[in-house]
């Protein structure tokens, strides 16, 4: 995109132990949290953990029951709305369907008194790339288009803040995913400071230069995308930011850079330096990708973890990978995700296999997930155990 005269910084943001309570129910204890000014920040987490409460109470929308909410080192958290230097954008673009796309953009401005006010929308909609399309009604915009123009309405007002709130959740997935690196880019072009709440994983660290994963009102991890998903702190964070395979047990040593766990007998190392605690009942964890299967045992070898015999309970082609449900008596069942380099899958459902993964790709969680509704012990059915993820699926899609 051609570089414009957007160059100016947003204001940074800071929460001071921000608490909303509505009747019944607390949405947000205690809050703290500081994002610095021109910087694309994501707010994550699934529905019900208080991130669009959150986001209200930034915009001035809703009144925080304690905490102050500071915007460019001003306290705003009494200010009216209208009167806070913050816009919105929301999923439902909002667009005036009797105006012009460019009368659209000029509204705000026009409203403010700016004599100026076309010729800045002119600019906004170049920055998005519509300014061709400047007299058109919204009606004649395909989706990415009204977002687009949406988008420019928020930023010819030059806020402090821009908030994002779920923008993308109408677009169709192709549309949404080349409209995540255009937001970004634009992110960059005008240097303003963007907020941008979601519970899409994958958009949140495509787009963010920082993410904060939001669970039952509070923070549960805040770091860099990458951070995040090879270095998950809890639980939560490793099972929400994509899949982990997680294994509950004892540590039996801490000498040197490892640790050692007892996983069902089998000893599985993580380093120290990525584990978060190294004494008593620990819970490790392994991203599925990480994991190589085998169709023989291997040879033990300093610097791998080694699991099996296993079994293939369920193949599943996903375009550039397949996923493998593997059941391992006394452990339960392992996730692996493998590459499609040919055609077809590498194991057949039912194959007897061996699980191995770089000791250095594990990491170590400060609390221990809820446990788990199966096991997969000597005794149990590996065709039921399939069925009953197949059916967990299923119970999940029809929830979505």
């Amino acid at each position: 995109m051609a570089r414009s005269t957007f160059a100016e910084s947003g204001a940074d943001l800071r929460l001071d132990g921000i608490t909303k309570r509505f009747p019944g129910f607390t949405a947000i204890e205690g809050l703290d949290l500081s994002i610095a000014a021109g910087s694309f920040f994501a707010l994550l987490g699934p529905s019900g953990c208080g991130k669009t409460t959150t986001l209200r109470l930034i915009a001035g929308l809703e009144e925080p029951t304690a905490g102050r909410i500071l915007l460019g080192g001003k306290d705003v958290t009494s200010t009216k709305p209208y009167q806070r230097p913050v816009n919105t954008v929301f999923q439902s673009y909002a667009l005036f369907p009797h105006m012009s796309v460019l009368e659209n953009v000029a509204f705000g401005l026009k409203r403010r008194g700016f004599k100026d006010a076309t010729a800045k929308a002119h600019e906004a909609l170049r920055l998005v790339e519509l300014d061709h399309v400047a007299q058109r009604r919204p009606a004649q915009l395909s989706g990415g288009q009204q977002q687009r123009v949406a988008l420019a309405r928020a930023v010819v007002n030059r806020p402090a803040l821009l908030l994002l709130d779920e923008p993308l959740g109408a677009l169709d997935l192709k549309l949404r995913r080349q409209m995540q690196l255009e937001l970004k880019t634009i992110q960059g072009e005008v240097g303003l400071t963007f907020l941008h709440v979601t519970h899409d994983q994958e958009e949140a660290m495509t787009m963010a230069d920082t993410v904060a994963v939001m669970n039952k009102g509070r923070i549960e991890q805040l770091g860099a995308p990458e951070e995040l998903y090879e270095l998950p702190r809890t639980a939560f964070v490793a099972n929400f930011l994509g899949n982990s395979n997680l294994f509950t047990g004892e540590v039996v040593s801490a000498d040197g850079d490892t640790i050692v766990v007892d996983v069902g007998g089998r000893r599985l190392a993580v380093p120290r330096v990525r584990a978060q605690r190294h004494a008593g009942e620990v819970t490790i964890g392994v991203r599925p990708e990480k994991l190589v299967l085998l169709p023989d045992e291997p040879t033990p070898q300093t610097g791998r973890n080694v699991l099996g015999p296993g079994r293939v309970i369920d193949a599943s082609f996903s375009g550039v990978s397949t996923q493998y449900q593997v059941a391992v008596p006394g452990i339960g069942i392992v996730a692996v995700f493998a590459q499609n380099l040919g055609f077809g899958p590498v194991m057949q459902e039912g194959a007897e296999v061996w699980l191995t993964w770089s000791v250095d790709h594990g990491f170590g969680l400060s609390d221990s997930p809820e446990p788990p509704a199966t096991s997969a012990g000597d005794d149990v059915d590996t065709s039921a155990l399939a069925l009953q993820r197949r059916e967990r699926l299923q119970a999940e899609l029809e929830e979505a």
